[in-house]
């Protein structure tokens, strides 16, 4: 980030590498309600979603360069805002009732703000493609909204604007351009608020997130795991133990170190690069231009100077589809938190892989646990998705960590029993949960039949239900409080040394599975509300 008094020259630099040094005149953006544009064809649509994106978001940045370099600046307000999605449609859908995104069930219009098409551009073409095949009348319609860019978003993920500026400028900035505005940053499409409160101009929301909500998001994925949103995969692990992380990396360079053999290396070669916080990336020294003079993988960046909260790691492939790997930490708040940015990039999946209190006397330690029901004693998520909602297992899920499971395992049919139990999984928010009334404790899991205790797992799936993500959970039991067998120092090391390998080669596994069967498939009709948005 940059520090330093030298804001011109630090800050031009910046803006040339964007490649935005345009005067004003010829950056002026277009104006809410004009040069909208309609099209039956999605990549000509999302073109013009960028055209219009990369036009504000460089008057925004050029205006506050001059604001920045210069000690007078015009008192006018700049104004640049979003583009817009805006679908049509007259007629009733004929569509493939085993879908649950790509179509809207009522004729009508829908809308929705879009941003950073640089990263969504994949999504918005896909999202469109399936509105043009499933509608015959459709028509898109792209143009400036009303709804502005803040200027914080517009500057991008890697800068501290605060930090560049006098207590002067500072106190003049709200006046000149937009900052965000919490009153447009919310979740109520995706908690159906506002199928409640009415939609006003009568348009329905065609996506889950607006363009302000995913922005901010964006932003806090930078900040909590130290990696660009670019990054992400489309198959997320979330751990609460480091052990694991370190697994996962040693994995990935495993995966980018050259071989001659020609079936690992083709096997190899599915995954690209493997990236670290800080971006450093290490590309596939089997892929064309992957390998440095030495014959080792070609590495960009360096490592942070700091750990980030929740590290996210990242094996990628060239159509996004690799796997992403967030250690985030112990507690449900935790958990939230990443899950509430993860899910404006829409992944196709969402896995726990963590440790669990074994609750049954038949469980020892090192047995695998697959969730299928949840008791939320988190309380984290209680006011926008209340106790009463089930929070169901995925068939999908449940079948591929299963059936990576056995393949990892070796173990089949009755044997598997040995050292799988499915069951419901309680997530409490207190650590020292071992410390209340024993016989309340007793009293309260054998009423609930549960055979697992956490703290993340249950808010991961409910977030997953709550903005349709399918999700899961495989935890492995660590120890036995209610038997005696505490998490002491001694027994979890013998516990991390024979088991983390094991469980996480289950957890990629199961993520591979899930991938090759195509998110088609994947994407349930479990987790669609009676009235839906059309976008995955």
């Amino acid at each position: 980030m940059i520090r330093s008094g030298a804001v011109s020259c630090a800050f031009g630099v910046f803006l040339f590498f964007q490649g935005i040094f345009m005067s004003i005149k010829a950056l002026q953006p277009i104006k809410p309600g004009r040069g909208s544009k309609t099209f039956r064809d999605p990549a000509k649509a999302v073109q013009r979603i960028r055209e219009i994106y990369d036009r504000h978001v460089a008057y925004l940045r050029e205006c506050f360069e001059r604001f920045c370099c210069k000690d007078s600046f015009s008192s006018d307000h700049v104004a640049a805002c979003y583009p817009y999605i805006r679908f049509k449609t007259n007629v009733m859908p004929s569509v493939d009732r085993r879908l649950s995104y790509g179509f809207v069930t009522q004729p009508g219009v829908y809308e929705t703000t879009v941003t950073r098409p640089d990263i969504f551009d994949h999504y918005y073409r896909e999202q469109l493609a399936l509105l043009c095949e499933n509608h015959s009348d459709a028509r898109i319609e792209i143009g400036v909204s009303t709804i502005p860019i803040p200027l914080h978003f517009a500057l991008g993920e890697d800068f501290y604007l605060e930090g560049q500026l006098s207590a002067e400028k500072l106190e003049a900035l709200p006046a000149l351009f937009d900052l965000p505005d919490l009153n447009v940053i919310d979740d109520r499409i995706a908690d159906g608020i506002h199928l409640r409160e009415g939609v006003g101009s009568g348009a329905q929301p065609l996506a889950l997130f607006t363009a302000p909500r995913v922005d901010v998001s964006l932003q806090r994925l930078k900040h909590y795991t130290g990696t660009s949103a670019e990054h992400f995969q489309n198959f997320v692990i979330y751990t609460n133990y480091q052990f694991y992380i370190d697994e996962f990396v040693r994995h990935g360079m495993r995966l980018m170190a050259h071989t001659e053999e020609p079936e690992l290396a083709k096997s190899r070669s599915a995954y690209t690069a493997f990236v670290e916080p800080g971006n450093k990336t290490t590309h596939n020294a089997n892929l064309k231009g992957g390998m440095n003079a030495e014959g080792f993988p070609r590495i960009e960046g360096g490592n942070m100077n700091r750990i980030p909260q929740m590290p996210a790691y990242h094996l990628k492939k060239a159509n996004g589809s690799g796997i992403t790997m967030i250690n985030i930490g112990v507690g449900p708040s935790n958990a939230k938190n990443i899950t509430d940015h993860v899910a404006v990039l829409r992944p196709h999946a969402w896995l726990m892989l963590g440790h669990c209190a074994g609750l049954r006397n038949s469980q020892q330690l090192g047995d695998y646990v697959l969730a299928h029901a949840y008791i939320r004693e988190d309380a984290i998520l209680d006011d926008v998705l209340p106790l009463s909602v089930p929070i169901p297992a995925l068939s999908e899920m449940q079948v591929a960590l299963a059936a990576a499971m056995m393949d990892v395992t070796g173990l089949e049919d009755y044997e598997f029993k040995k050292m799988m139990r499915t069951g419901t999984v309680a997530s409490v928010n207190d650590r020292n949960w071992e410390l209340h009334d024993q016989n309340q404790l007793m009293w309260n899991f054998s009423q609930s039949r549960a055979i697992a205790l956490d703290m993340e797992s249950a808010t991961i799936a409910a977030n997953g239900f709550r903005f349709r993500v399918p999700y899961g959970t495989l935890l492995c039991v660590s120890d036995k409080p209610l038997h005696g067998q505490l998490k002491l120092p001694g027994m979890a090391d013998e516990f991390y040394r024979e088991r983390v390998d094991q469980h996480l080669k289950i957890g990629i596994l199961a993520m591979e599975k899930l991938c090759a069967m195509g998110k088609e498939r994947l994407h349930s009709r479990k987790l669609r509300s009676f009235t839906e948005v059309a976008f995955q």
